[in-house]
């Protein structure tokens, strides 16, 4: 009993896709009008998101049975895979929405390095004061994002071979070797070679080490390896499964509504995203800075490396245009906020001064998306 009510969430998930592959054309948006639609779209989003904790929960206890980096690799790459499921669920039902996935990771970026940043950032700091994390894993983070972000987002709005934000077959050719390539080389360094700089280990009280069995599991049951592989994927599923259904219902939203279509990729974002941001300031607030710049910094890095091959294949085999390049003043707020990580970065202590300039860059980008 006390299994079936830790995997309720996947139940429910799993009962809602049925329920709409039962009901067919008869739930559509264009079926049921504006306002239903609405209604059923938070509905959705709130199943998903629930269910998505639920991958949270697994992915924390299995962090808490193979200890860093390997848990907070776990972590972020079963968040991740939902947002690339997401954005290739739209592409292959042939959605016309070039600038999805551009706007998906950009909100990912800002969510991620100014959102979620600033507020472990601030709450850890009230808490502490002072914290500190492994400086070389930050820097390890930076030192990918940074070409990562600049030739897959702002380089595409300026070369000559293709209009607007597009890019050649040769650009993308090489943007998904190189994608592949690197993120495969720093996950061999992450992982194998140089595991200790995504490692930290804080000291408690009396000076003795804390243990990361004590640290990682935040008050879950942990079981079993296989017991919480099967569960993360059993969650995971359902997610994936409905993505194309709820892109259906926020197209229909946005759209009805004359809301700006930015709008559409901070809210599959931000749905990606809250259960692993909870995580992250839990980790701050309990002095486990390391763990919580792990997930930051692994999930704007992994939502580049992952997706922007992965667009790129699915563009090329479905002949769709895929517009990688931001505009003007979006590239401006992405530059200032790398700049401002690197200087948040460049000391393996922080505070709460920090965390609030972060906090303003995001304030910021929520303000250009209406603006």
């Amino acid at each position: 009993m006390s299994i079936i009510k830790s995997e309720f969430a996947s139940i429910v998930c799993f009962v809602t896709l049925i329920f709409f592959l039962l009901a067919g054309n008869n739930l559509a948006p264009e079926q049921i009008g504006i306002y239903p639609s609405i209604a059923v779209l938070a509905g959705l989003f709130l199943v998903m998101l629930w269910t998505a904790f639920n991958v949270v929960r697994h992915a924390e206890c299995l962090a808490s049975i193979f200890g860093e980096p390997y848990g907070t690799l776990i972590l972020t790459l079963s968040v991740i895979g939902i947002e690339v499921a997401l954005i290739a669920s739209i592409m292959i039902a042939g959605a016309d929405k070039p600038t999805l996935a551009r706007d998906t990771m950009f909100s990912i970026i800002m969510i991620v390095l100014n959102g979620l940043v600033g507020l472990s950032l601030l709450s850890g700091g009230l808490k502490y004061r002072l914290q500190e994390y492994n400086l070389q894993g930050a820097g390890a983070y930076l030192t990918m994002l940074m070409p990562f972000a600049i030739l897959g987002l702002v380089l595409p709005r300026f070369t000559q071979s293709a209009p607007g934000g597009e890019i050649s077959n040769l650009m993308a050719i090489f943007l998904i070797v190189m994608s592949i390539t690197l993120y495969g080389i720093f996950l061999t360094v992450q992982t194998l070679t140089h595991s200790d700089i995504f490692q930290y280990q804080p000291s408690g009280k009396d000076g003795t080490a804390v243990s990361s069995s004590d640290q990682d599991h935040h008050g879950f049951v942990v079981r079993s390896k296989s017991y919480h592989a099967i569960g993360l994927i059993a969650a995971l599923l359902p997610i994936v499964l409905l993505s194309k259904i709820l892109a259906g219902y926020i197209d229909f939203g946005m759209d009805a509504l004359g809301a700006p279509f930015a709008l559409s990729g901070f809210l599959i974002a931000a749905l990606i995203l809250t259960p692993e941001a909870l995580s992250a300031i839990r980790a701050a607030r309990s002095n486990q800075l390391q763990r919580s710049v792990n997930i930051c910094l692994g999930s704007a890095l992994s939502s580049l490396g992952l997706t922007i091959p992965t667009v790129l294949v699915i563009g090329w085999i479905l002949g769709q245009r895929v517009e990688l390049g931001l505009e003007p003043a979006d590239i401006v707020i992405l530059a200032l906020t790398l700049i401002v990580s690197l200087i948040t970065f460049v000391s393996k202590r922080t505070h709460v001064l920090q965390g609030a300039v972060h906090l303003a860059l995001f304030a910021t980008y929520l303000v250009l998306i209406f603006d």
